[in-house]
């Protein structure tokens, strides 16, 4: 029989933020030290928390408000500012946790945009709810999140507290090296996850640890809300959970977490010992690990590449029960040799040049680098002749060393060099155009007048650096040594 924990709250005047993010921190690490303790509790009376407790309401005010999107709109054309103008956070907040507590509150179909998908032509469909829905969705996560986080398979990167793409990546290249050598690896594609998510299968999940059926209702409230189109049609969302909105992520977590269940059971049942392993390998059957981040993952396999093969059905019946289907033709089985692309990420074996010895390589994927070139084609297209060179090299360095952040801690020197170069010379036709006139501007001419020295572009204090000004850096992998926001630091393990 599962335990249950109830979670009660009395009232108080609204905090103050910082106040607020430390009475949510404590909070949150109770609840997270409850779910850890025993997989079997669920929780009931956290919609106490969510509406009832002032400091979970201004910390989900906090967060909406500080968000890089607080200035975007939903359907109802509010935003922060004007909410902070006219309403009032805590009259907003009030008129919020009222709603709540007499059931009246609804949550409004998300306004949908389409975001262009790089450089494919293909756009991406978001749904952003409107700013009263945000800051409940806020809520709703800061209590949901430590509970889930506990149940978490260390596999998961995706949209997780602590966590990043680049510790999937690394965990990837620990899997394919020496001694471990796990060197064919399916590559799998879920067809439209976050539209196609089944809301049963879904809801499914959250009950196994949620037993309030307030907090239940009010996420499937969320799920069902509808989105308004960009042709101002409403339509329902009997599947999925549209990307955009704050507490999509963790859902498609929780469903998503059944497929790191699968394989970490088996894991831990067939292949979690030195000796099971080895026992696998006499016998000619395989050995593979799952690692996810978010929709996108890989199983690495030590085996054959039939292995690798038959894990396709094992993950598709996975998902089937979740309402989801594998896109066939974006679903492969590669050797490392091969390579591969992974969160941006070219990823593959290469002999290191003067030497017979093999490495993994991790670079900028031609995608990625289509990506960033295209960014610089429009930053130094005819539409920004009107802005001086100082303002145009600013905005070129500010795009250039984002996107080598992320990938500094690849195989990444050669590609920086050849995407400044690359800028390089958008940024001398631009000049040209720009300055040149009806004369033709020489390159003695460009090098006097708008470099500092050698071949460096400069105006009024601005210098070109580029992506090559990023330092390239070694990624330590951290695995499932890494903690969340309200636990110590695990212990390592590896196979």
């Amino acid at each position: 029989m599962s335990e249950d924990v109830s979670v009660n709250t009395g009232a108080v005047l609204w905090p103050d933020p910082d106040s607020a993010r430390g009475t949510v921190r404590r909070m949150q690490t109770k609840l997270h030290h409850w779910a850890g303790e025993r997989s079997s509790r669920r929780f009931g009376d956290l919609f106490n928390l969510v509406v009832y407790a002032p400091a979970f309401l201004m910390y989900a005010w906090e967060r909406v408000s500080n968000n890089a999107g607080a200035r975007t709109p939903g359907v109802d054309k509010a935003t922060v500012a004007w909410i902070e103008t006219r309403v009032g956070v805590g009259e907003f907040l009030g008129y919020i946790r009222d709603s709540l507590k007499s059931g009246e509150f609804r949550p409004i179909e998300v306004r949908q945009v389409m975001i262009p998908k790089g450089t494919t032509g293909k756009v991406r469909k978001l749904g952003i709810p409107t700013v009263a829905d945000r800051v409940v969705q806020a809520s709703l996560k800061a209590v949901l999140e430590p509970i889930f986080e506990a149940d978490f398979q260390p596999c998961s990167y995706g949209f997780r507290p602590n966590r990043r793409a680049h510790d999937a990546v690394a965990e990837i290249h620990l899997f394919a090296t020496n001694p471990r050598n796990y060197h064919w690896i399916l590559e799998a594609d879920i067809k439209a996850c976050f539209d196609e998510i089944s809301h049963t299968a879904l809801m499914c999940r959250l009950r196994a640890r949620i037993k309030d059926k307030r907090v239940c209702a009010l996420v499937k409230a969320f799920l069902k809300s509808g989105v308004m189109t960009t042709s101002g049609d409403r339509e329902e969302t009997v599947t999925g959970t549209p990307q955009g909105g704050i507490l999509s992520p963790l859902l498609a977590n929780i469903a998503l977490s059944a497929l790191d269940e699968h394989f970490a059971q088996q894991w831990h049942r067939e292949m979690g010992t030195a000796y099971q392993r080895s026992k696998r390998r006499r016998n000619g059957l395989g050995v593979w690990r799952l690692i996810r981040y978010a929709d996108d993952f890989v199983l690495m396999v030590d085996g054959q590449r039939h292995h690798a093969e038959t894990l396709r059905e094992e993950v598709a019946a996975v998902l089937d029960l979740l309402g989801l289907q594998l896109a066939p033709e974006k679903t492969r089985v590669v050797h490392i040799d091969e390579g591969f692309d992974f969160l941006g990420f070219h990823i593959r074996r290469m002999r290191k040049p003067g030497t017979q010895k093999q490495y993994v390589y991790t670079i900028p994927s031609k995608k990625a680098i289509a990506s960033i070139k295209g960014k610089v084609k429009a930053k130094t297209y005819r539409s920004t002749r009107h802005m001086d060179l100082d303002e145009l090299l600013v905005s070129l360095n500010r795009t250039l060393k984002g996107w080598a952040n992320y990938f500094r801690h690849g195989v990444s020197a050669a590609v920086f060099n050849a995407i400044d170069s690359f800028t390089w010379k958008r940024i001398m036709r631009w000049i040209r155009a720009k300055y040149a006139g009806k004369h033709q501007l020489g390159m003695t001419e460009l090098r006097r007048r708008f470099c500092d020295r050698g071949w460096r572009f400069a105006h009024n204090g601005t210098i070109f650096s580029g992506a090559s000004s990023v330092a390239i850096t070694r990624y330590r992998y951290r695995g499932n040594t890494i903690a969340t926001p309200w636990s110590p630091k695990p212990a390592a393990t590896n196979g």
